[in-house]
């Protein structure tokens, strides 16, 4: 019989969710019922990995109404013993109760999606529709980053960005798009595999319908973070350098000149280039690429993946050789060909200010200047498929202390 329930679990239990497919949408998969166990002797308890349907107690009980709580439609025993009593607070939002010995020891409140709480390896997850899931082990704690399978053959990657780990599916070798974490726990849904991430990159799966439970595998670990090559010299005031580019297998050739400026050219993995930035195109929002500080001697690229507010990775340029840092800005000389403005002695005057006009697709108005960022400013395309997670909602658990005698 496991020990009495750890009072942490109550300050532990963060709501979250990340549905990632519309199919625990409504009643889906309302005929599966919950999954509970109630421990009747010792024997069942050991195999309580192994997860069970049973019928909530108390299952033919009348409904009881309470104002502050909702409708109580049903009480489950878990299977570490914690009574879970269930709430009806409206259509779509449910609540969880959890008791252990006659002690409150937490709420979960799935008011917008699921969520979960975990006890050292079992999980209890409440969905907002009142469908609930309670299971043991199948929890790989502290996982690192890598590609991992899951039971039913499902493959999602772990990754970490920012101190935040987070999961993407993978479909044919393809990645669909990493859920980061916003708390200390999430639940997200693959199919009918139910996962829970936690903080620490940790996570447990469980099969909907299936009696092939398994922790996850590890089958692939990430490729060595490519380096950037060596600054080569080009000429008395000319160095180039290369970097990996922030898209997998992509690079960026930087060139620092103390005449022309700065140029970036991305290259895909055969080192066809795919876009060239420089003084007069200096910035890219459809590949992510922007220069700063293009007309200095201290420029550098900014590289991100998606658009909108997502920020940017600053890489200095090449550090232009001993002697050619005199002049802390540069201004490109007229062309040849352009004729001096009426009046003029053919003369120009460097004011430390120049004016950078956008070419191609930039120059529709999706971002103007050297200077970075612009949050105003959204992508279009692919990039705005990442805002799509803003319509996202978190449920935060209210903590409550256990009763002593």
């Amino acid at each position: 019989m496991r020990t009495a329930l750890r009072t942490a679990i109550a300050t532990a239990l963060v709501a979250g969710v990340a549905l990632t497919t519309p199919a625990l949408a409504g009643a889906a998969y309302a005929a599966d019922g919950p999954v509970a166990v109630k421990p009747a002797d010792t024997a069942q308890q050991a195999d309580a990995a192994k997860p069970a349907d049973a019928k909530p107690v108390e299952a033919d009980k009348p409904a009881e109404a309470d104002p502050a709580k909702g409708t109580l439609v049903r009480t489950e025993t878990l299977i570490n013993g914690t009574i879970a009593k269930i709430y009806k607070a409206a259509d779509g939002h449910h609540r969880a109760e959890l008791f252990f010995q006659g002690n409150p020891v937490g709420v979960l409140d799935a008011a917008t999606g699921p969520v979960a709480g975990n006890d050292n390896g079992e999980f209890f997850v409440l969905f907002q529709d009142g469908r609930t899931l309670n299971w043991d082990r199948n929890y790989l704690p502290g996982a690192e980053p890598g590609t991992y399978k899951l039971a039913d053959g499902t493959v999602l990657e772990l990754a970490e960005k920012d101190g935040r780990y987070g999961l993407q599916l993978v479909e044919n070798g393809q990645g669909r798009g990493f859920t980061y974490l916003s708390g200390l726990r999430q639940v997200l849904v693959y199919g009918k595999a139910v996962v829970v991430l936690e903080h620490d990159g940790g996570f447990a799966a469980y099969i909907q319908g299936s009696s092939k439970q398994a922790a996850p595998e590890l089958v692939e670990t990430p490729a060595p973070k490519p380096t950037p090559g060596p600054v080569v010299t080009l000429g008395k005031c000319t160095v180039q350098q290369d970097i990996p580019s922030v898209f997998a297998l992509l690079t960026v050739t930087l060139t620092n000149d103390l005449e022309k400026g700065p140029k970036a050219v991305l290259k895909d993995e055969d080192g066809k280039p795919i876009v060239t930035l420089d003084r007069d195109h200096a910035a890219d929002l459809g590949q992510g690429l922007t220069i700063k500080d293009a007309n200095t001697t201290t420029p550098k690229l900014g590289q991100r993946t998606q658009g909108g507010d997502t920020p940017y990775q600053w890489t200095a340029f090449p550090k232009l050789p001993k002697g050619c840092e005199k002049d802390a800005t540069t201004t490109p000389s007229p062309s040849a060909t352009t004729p001096a403005p009426a009046g003029s002695n053919g003369s120009t005057t460097n004011t430390g200010q120049t004016s950078v006009v956008p070419q191609g697709g930039v120059a529709a108005g999706a971002e103007l200047g050297t200077e970075g960022d612009s949050t105003a400013l959204i992508a279009a395309g692919a990039g705005a498929a990442s805002l799509a997670a803003a319509g996202l909602g978190f449920v935060v658990l209210r903590r409550r202390a256990a009763s002593r005698a």
